[in-house]
């Protein structure tokens, strides 16, 4: 099973009408955190995973798959 988190995670914050910035200081991380999880450059540790499940108000399954 492959992982659309980068995508899933950029489509879930723009449906909700929240920005790169926003987002980042909800979960207490920098703007370009958020740049480099949407691009595919790194992914977010479980804490950070997380806080976004409860910020996004979505599960795990639709952010991760």
């Amino acid at each position: 099973m492959k992982f659309k988190f980068s995508a899933n995670l950029e489509i879930i914050r723009k449906s909700k009408k929240i920005s790169q910035e926003e987002l980042a200081e909800l979960i207490g991380v920098s703007r370009q955190t958020i740049y480099k999880w949407e691009a595919d450059i790194c992914l977010p540790n479980l804490n950070k995973i997380e806080k976004l499940l409860e910020v996004l108000n979505v599960s795990i399954e639709k952010l991760l798959f």
